[in-house]
């Protein structure tokens, strides 16, 4: 399994792998991005059947990456020769083209051409067109899409016509056991990458001045803001226990493929404020408010009215709490135990893992 670790796809990769270890499956995990944090080391210490192989090789959608990224194949191509996985699972696209000799699964956690028309109101750029090519390749060569949500599944196919073929969807998941509710304070809490224009902290930025109480945003930031309190970026634990404080989690966003901090959130027991976009209303619609993510006066309004509604909050924060109760590990590792068979099929080749035939799999 390969994982970048700048975004959600390292919690996602961590809980995967542990939810697959009573299957009697072991993970190689490859990392590329950047260097693993204490922090990230001490969360996958924790993980008995996970193996790390680490590296730094930049990540397809980054600033002129082509050179790491073919080395990055290269690396990986050699890795797979030393731990002969019974199946690849590829946490991006240009690196499925590469000669595999075992079945191919690719998710489809986002992409740049579907994050631009969500953020910028247009096509990509011809600056991007390298990496179209290169996702359209990988694509094209897997032996099955996943993507965590039907919304990023359409995106997908929009962009990509070869992503016409064989595709399931599988939600994240997330160990409720990790975001406990704790007795709430009266702040509003935001998280994640806060220097992608997706995720739209900016409007909560703006908006803060006129709330009834105070912003924090945890993350990673690049550029100032002037009006929330940024608390910087967070190990899982420590997020998870702001998480568990908080009174609303707001997400106001023009794009979110899943949005595992959503799930966090609600885990927790926050009441949910979230942007009005497919992929967030196919999973919290009837469990949170929703605003355009472009009207401030509607962000406003809903968060000030909850904050100024206790019962209400504390209703729709019971709604999504119950909603993300669904979203288990198991469930989640059981729908890729079956998509992990299916590829096998798709690609002719037997697929056994640890004692596991795609045979099995499918029973």
């Amino acid at each position: 399994m390969t994982a970048d670790t700048v975004g959600g796809v390292w919690p996602y990769a961590l809980e995967l792998a542990a939810a697959l270890a009573p299957h009697g499956i072991g993970v190689a995990l490859a990392t590329m991005g950047a260097p693993l944090s204490p922090a990230q080391r001490a969360e996958a210490a924790g993980v008995a059947n996970l193996e790390i192989f680490e590296s730094s090789y930049k990540l397809e959608w980054m600033d002129d990456p082509w050179r790491d990224v073919s080395a990055a194949g290269e690396w990986l191509l050699a890795l797979a020769a030393r731990v002969r996985p019974g199946i690849v699972h590829l946490n991006g696209y240009a690196h499925a083209a590469l000669p595999w000799q075992a079945p191919v699964l690719v998710v489809a956690h986002s992409c740049v051409c579907s994050w631009w028309r969500a953020v910028k109101g247009e096509p990509a750029p011809h600056t991007w067109d390298r990496y179209r090519r290169a996702v359209a390749r990988g694509i094209s060569s897997a032996d099955l899409i996943v993507a965590p949500s039907h919304a990023m599944l359409d995106a997908l196919r929009l962009h990509y016509p070869g992503a016409a073929g064989p595709a399931r969807v599988i939600p994240n998941g997330r160990d409720a056991a990790r975001f406990v509710p704790r007795a709430k304070a009266q702040f509003i809490l935001a998280a994640g990458r806060l220097w992608d224009e997706a995720k739209n902290i900016a409007a909560l930025d703006r908006v803060a001045p006129r709330l009834r109480a105070p912003v924090f945003v945890a993350g990673e930031q690049r550029g100032a803001f002037t009006a929330v309190r940024a608390l910087g970026r967070l190990s899982q634990n420590e997020l998870a226990r702001h998480f568990g404080r908080a009174a609303i989690y707001a997400l106001p966003a023009r794009y979110e493929p899943f949005g595992l901090s959503v799930l966090e959130a609600a885990l927790a027991g926050c009441a949910l404020v979230l942007g009005d976009i497919p992929s967030l209303r196919e999973n919290w619609d009837g469990a949170a408010l929703f605003v355009p993510p472009g009207d401030l006066d509607a962000l406003e309004a809903a968060l000030n009215r909850l904050l100024s509604r206790r019962r209400e909050r504390e209703t729709l924060a019971a709604h999504a709490r119950g909603r993300a109760l669904g979203f288990t590990p198991e469930r989640m590792a059981a729908a890729y135990l079956s998509a992990y068979a299916a590829a096998g099929a798709k690609s002719g080749n037997e697929y056994t893992v640890t004692g596991f035939s795609g045979e099995a799999l499918c029973a």
